[in-house]
């Protein structure tokens, strides 16, 4: 009576163990599938994070290709600055020599009167017109002074065009500010276009910063789902360890096993439990044929 008690709570023990088994298999294998995909994910992630930082190292390069250039228009138009402010020079020297003989005709020193000067004052009074500063009368006074200074600058460009030399000087100064004025250009475009090469630059190292957190998450999920698979296959060993044990105590319990198929079964199964038992590694259809084993 206590041995067939006995066998029936082995043979329960048996079911579960055998149970619990297939459980620990089935979990292991979940988590090593879990495995190969975050693998897949984070090499994918690290390709991507080495192919960003090409494209980083591409915008560096350009960038600072745009800012040798920037250099070297700067030095362009350094030198046009100079031509501008050497022929300004040249066309002050020309108009005060004319100046100087206007003034010993006139016997006295006015004020100096510029085609600059006389329109910058029209564009102011041209502004005041526009605000409604000037009405009535004074709004007669101011269209009539405006009208002077038009009059006046046309008579002063008359009279240096007729003079050689000031209209040399003036032709030179139109030359080298059309010159400066390229120069100009042409700096704020190599560095606009230094300053786009570095700003994507920087959105390309936020996209690799970004892209490797990813990947770095991706690994940190590859070792959870490794070690998870390692208990999980851990659990499933000792499984079939314990459910070895109590079929070797229920043969027991039976008896002597005969026939030949029998004892080839069970010499089967001790040779696969010596490799699992001295720490061997057993193959998945090793492992299933020892838990199909009863």
């Amino acid at each position: 009576m206590v041995m067939a008690e006995l066998k029936d709570t082995l043979e329960e023990k048996r079911k579960l163990v055998n149970q619990k088994a297939t459980q620990y298999r089935s979990t292991r294998d979940d988590w090593n599938s879990r495995t190969k995909e975050h693998t897949v994910i984070r090499n994918e992630l690290n390709a991507e994070v080495r192919e960003l930082i090409q494209n980083v190292r591409q915008q560096r390069e350009i960038r600072e290709q745009m800012n040798e250039l920037v250099r070297e228009k700067k030095s362009i138009r350094s030198e046009a600055n100079k031509k501008v402010k050497k022929a300004k020079s040249m066309l002050d020297s020309e108009r005060s020599d004319k100046d100087d003989k206007d003034t010993g005709q006139r016997g006295r020193r006015e004020k100096k009167v510029t085609v600059h000067s006389l329109r910058r004052e029209f564009d102011r009074l041209d502004q005041e017109m526009q605000m409604g500063k000037h009405l009535g009368k004074n709004e007669t006074k101011v269209m009539k002074r405006m009208k002077d200074i038009r009059s006046k600058i046309r008579q002063m460009q008359a009279s240096e065009d007729a003079n050689g030399n000031l209209k040399e000087a003036r032709g030179l100064l139109r030359e080298a500010m059309v010159e400066q004025e390229a120069a100009h250009v042409e700096v704020q475009k190599a560095a606009q276009a230094a300053q786009e090469a570095h700003d994507l630059m920087l959105q390309w190292n936020k996209e690799v910063d970004r892209q490797r957190e990813l990947a770095e998450e991706a690994h940190r999920e590859l070792r959870k789902s490794k070690k998870e698979a390692d208990k999980a296959h851990h659990f499933y060993i000792v499984s079939l360890r314990c459910l070895h044990s109590i079929q070797d105590i229920l043969r027991a319990m039976q008896g002597t096993a005969t026939g030949e198929k029998q004892r080839g079964a069970r010499g089967e199964v001790q040779d696969l439990m010596s490799k699992l038992m001295s720490g061997d590694t057993l193959s998945t259809e090793e492992l299933m044929q020892l838990q199909r084993f009863d």
